[in-house]
């Protein structure tokens, strides 16, 4: 028997409120229909979007208009479904809401190319017409600027039709996941039966019993060995399905895609991974002082999230956690910390694990609505860093849909690390400045060597891992299982070298859903990199730091997020970040390694 709780067990405070966004299912179902309608309205303009400066921005607000409803439609629907992946309904509403989006992304697509026979000179022209358009500058520039990859429009919208289609793995790899597969039980040390989940694996790697890691670790990718086939497919042509996107838009490579879209350079992507290379060397003796905490001659795979303290964990309730971050982001100004205090009275957050629902963390919502986070708390310190950072995505979402106009509204991801990350590490400061408990204090260095562990270099190794995968594709090597497998063993190989390698961990890229959002982790890298380097600013006298970090926080996507960031106070196209934020790590190594 699971011991994970229902839904239905869990008081209604500590869930999110998805009826601030649409009250019932009923009122949801009207706006998918309004949304319907919407659809047609725009599909009308088709032709007419440069005829005048004044169709030109009745083209643009009619497109908005109906993207605020798909968003608000789509993103209800997902959430409803997260809290429990095997609830039918809210199944049918996600496909409903997906077919939606896909539709009205098919209507609009001739937006882009229609704008695109335009010159910089004609939309200048048009904008000195029609002074509302000046608000789309930024945009503009954007559109022109992905000319060389944008189709006609009859291919545009076959490729817009196509976007439920290409999502396809990721669904399948979603549903086999989290609701179809059925990991086993555990006995622990004191004879308990202990449910092993997707969302309590690695805390149950962190237990101080070494037998039972092990026991947990191989129960966990024995299961996976078992879909090994499934998720093979599932990978292979998202793979597929990244590399033929990139060649309909005329991309060498779908990374180059893929990093086009914010405008990073690919040598942001290849300075990160030759930078972390070069410093493996900290992750080594991260690994060598556990093998020295633990006692052992070798340290093995299902020792590599046990913490560098041995007593156990102290407990961190939700309530607690909260009280820690609210106090931790006071150095970013009042109006941050009470804002961020409200919306934890207001519900934002989803916290505890129950009965199949969606596994891990994030931050949703819409323009139009409060953020929402869906969390799987567990009462430790983990969850309370996964909390700061949830709760940064958040804080971003609110201050730049205060601040922009809809079209500025989204934010790359590039960015969106930042902001996390900037939480984690004010809680980090915070916590080892004020908290007199000893054992909290060890384990809040060791969370924080855990995050940069798992963070710059575990995202950076990922990133490896797909720019590989994705290259074989190109190069049109096969992808099987078994190859996968090879492939990430030697990956693996080479960031732990002091640890030995077994034939299960060569099985871990099966249970990393990012990879179904190719070239989307290492911004988790370049992010802690900025977030160290703005902190720093922040807590070491610059008076201005903390308003110019705020102020990146409301510019949304109003300008590329190289520029953001230097606006900010930091640039990510030079190696010096990474370089920065990894001496850091190598200093909280030789402060711990001193307490050892």
């Amino acid at each position: 028997m699971s011991s994970v709780p229902a839904r239905g067990d869990i008081d209604e405070a500590y869930k999110w409120d998805l009826e601030s966004l649409y009250a019932t299912d009923d009122d949801w179902e009207a706006a998918y229909e309004e949304a319907e309608e919407r659809i047609e309205d725009l599909a009308a303009y088709e032709g007419q979007v440069t005829d005048d400066a004044e169709t030109l921005l009745s083209v643009l607000e009619t497109y908005e208009e109906l993207m605020r409803v798909v968003a608000n439609v789509t993103a209800y629907a997902r959430m409803r479904r997260d809290e429990d992946t095997t609830d039918d309904t809210y199944q049918a509403l996600t496909a409903r809401s997906q077919s939606l989006s896909s539709e009205a992304s098919s209507a609009a697509s001739f937006i882009e190319p229609e704008l695109q026979e335009l010159n910089r000179s004609d939309v200048e022209s048009m904008m000195d017409e029609e002074p509302d358009l000046d608000a789309y500058g930024h945009y503009f520039d954007d559109v022109l600027r992905m000319k060389p990859h944008t189709r006609s429009a009859e291919v545009e919208n076959l490729l817009a039709e196509l976007g439920e289609v290409t999502g396809a793995p990721g669904e399948v790899y979603n549903m086999l996941a989290n609701a179809d597969m059925e990991f086993p039980t555990v006995e622990d040390p004191d004879g308990e039966t202990r449910a092993v989940t997707l969302n309590n694996f690695t805390t149950l790697q962190k237990h101080p019993d070494r037998d039972f890691r092990q026991r947990v670790y191989e129960a966990f990718y024995d299961e996976w060995e078992g879909v090994r086939n499934a998720v093979g497919t599932a990978y292979k042509n998202s793979v597929k399905t990244d590399v033929k996107m990139a060649q309909a838009r005329n991309y060498d490579s779908a990374r180059g895609a893929a990093l086009n879209g914010p405008n990073v350079p690919v040598e942001v992507y290849d300075t990160l991974v030759d930078t972390v290379h070069d410093n493996l060397d900290h992750l080594h003796r991260h690994a060598e002082l556990k093998r020295e905490a633990i006692g052992a001659d070798e340290l093995q795979m299902w020792d590599l999230y046990v913490p560098l303290v041995q007593e156990e964990s102290p407990e961190i309730e939700y309530e607690r956690a909260c009280e820690y971050v609210t106090e931790a982001v006071a150095p970013l100004g009042e109006e941050y910390q009470s804002r961020l205090a409200d919306g934890l009275e207001s519900r934002w957050v989803d916290v505890y694990e129950t009965e199949h629902k969606q596994s891990g963390a994030y931050s949703g919502g819409t323009y139009d609505s409060q953020p929402f986070i869906l969390m799987n708390y567990q009462d430790d310190v983990e969850s309370m860093y996964t909390l700061a950072h949830e709760l940064g995505h958040s804080m971003h979402s609110e201050f730049t849909s205060e601040e922009q106009p809809y079209v500025y509204s989204g934010y790359e991801i590039f960015v969106a690390e930042v902001a996390s990350t900037v939480n984690e590490t004010l809680l980090t400061h915070h916590l080892l400045e004020t908290v007199e408990d000893e054992r909290l204090r060890r384990h809040v260095l060791n969370e924080y060597l855990e995050r940069f562990r798992s963070t710059l270099y575990r995202q950076t190794m990922f990133a490896e891992f797909e720019h590989r995968t994705h290259e074989m594709s190109e190069s049109g090597e096969p992808l099987t299982p078994d190859r996968l497998d090879d492939l990430y063993a030697d990956l693996k190989g080479d960031y732990y070298d002091p640890a030995t390698l077994d034939d299960r961990i060569a099985r871990e890229w099966m249970r990393i859903p990012h990879f179904y959002r190719a070239f989307y982790v290492y911004q988790y890298a370049t992010g802690i990199s900025a977030a160290v380097a703005l902190v720093e600013n922040i807590l070491e006298g610059d008076d201005d730091a903390a308003e110019r970090y705020v102020d990146f926080l409301r510019s949304g996507s109003r300008e590329y997020p190289l520029e953001l960031l230097r606006n900010a106070g930091v640039d990510m196209a030079s190696p010096e970040p990474v370089d920065s934020a990894l001496s850091t790590y190598g200093e909280y190594l030789d402060e711990f390694a001193s307490l050892l």
